[in-house]
């Protein structure tokens, strides 16, 4: 009697975030770079209205205060015990924001294409919705309002990636609710514990907290920017959904043996019958 023949098993199936197709390179360069441009010439949309922006800022400031939230000052006087610290810290504002964002995004698309097309889509909402916040909603930092009593510590210690207002045609100083170095940095450490397993990958936290001391410490965004920053990436998350990670069911040695015995007894006892 011929032996009964048995279905062959299926090949473990290993599709998720990780094993997704990257999408093409030049077209995701040119998506960026043509976000970028947008993102500069929006935030020169923003530029004038310093009579508003003061006014706001004003505004801003008693809002703080109403609502009891600590003073700005306290985190600059840290700051403030060396030159060092302070050096450093402007240092940190102006030299990592835009490297560590684009290290992000880099090795999302090369190493978790899907979370990188789902990083690349929030950062874009979370810009996008920002830039029309500063449009209609004007904003000195508070490096520029007496009432804070702060110094600007890039002026004064150095380095600094801004030139007097009236004459910076590469930024809109006039942007500062909500904070962007915030929001970019939240989002780079959410994406990076999102996309992968180690036990210390809740240490990204970092990043964003260490953002957080030195926008506020250098006196270039209140309280509420970080907080306006923090409610708009959350909106955009909560509509954005991350890629769900499946484990890859790749079979184990011990486990292949096991089925190929079993599939020879199966054999041999359609063999005897």
């Amino acid at each position: 009697m011929n032996a009964r023949s048995e279905p062959a098993e299926a090949e473990p199936e290993q599709a998720g975030p990780r094993t997704s197709a990257r999408p093409p390179l030049v077209r995701e360069l040119l998506l960026v770079a043509g976000l970028f441009l947008v993102y500069k010439f929006g935030r020169q949309l923003a530029t004038g209205h310093t009579a508003e922006a003061f006014g706001n800022a004003r505004q801003v400031w008693d809002w703080e205060r109403a609502l009891r939230l600590p003073d700005e000052g306290a985190v600059q006087s840290l700051l403030l015990h060396g030159d060092a610290l302070v050096h450093t810290a402007n240092t940190y504002y102006a030299a990592v924001h835009f490297p560590a964002t684009v290290a992000f995004l880099v090795w999302l698309y090369l190493r978790r294409p899907a979370h990188y097309v789902w990083a690349r889509r929030v950062l874009a909402a979370l810009t996008g919705a920002a830039l029309v916040l500063h449009l209609l909603f004007p904003l000195a930092p508070p490096r520029m309002l007496a009432a804070a009593g702060m110094i600007d510590t890039a002026r004064v210690y150095g380095p600094s990636v801004y030139g007097p207002p009236a004459t910076d045609e590469l930024s809109n100083q006039f942007a500062a609710m909500p904070s962007l170095h915030f929001g970019w940095a939240l989002m780079v450490a959410v994406g990076l514990i999102v996309a992968t397993r180690s036990r210390l990958r809740w240490l990204w936290l970092l990043h964003p907290a260490l953002t957080l001391l030195v926008i506020v410490g250098t006196a270039n965004h209140y309280w509420l920017d970080v907080l306006a920053a923090t409610a708009l990436l959350g909106l955009a998350l909560a509509v954005l959904r991350p890629p769900h990670r499946r484990r890859c069911a790749v079979p184990s040695r011990r486990a292949g043996q096991g089925r190929r015995r079993a599939a020879a007894g199966r054999e041999l006892v359609g063999a005897a019958r």
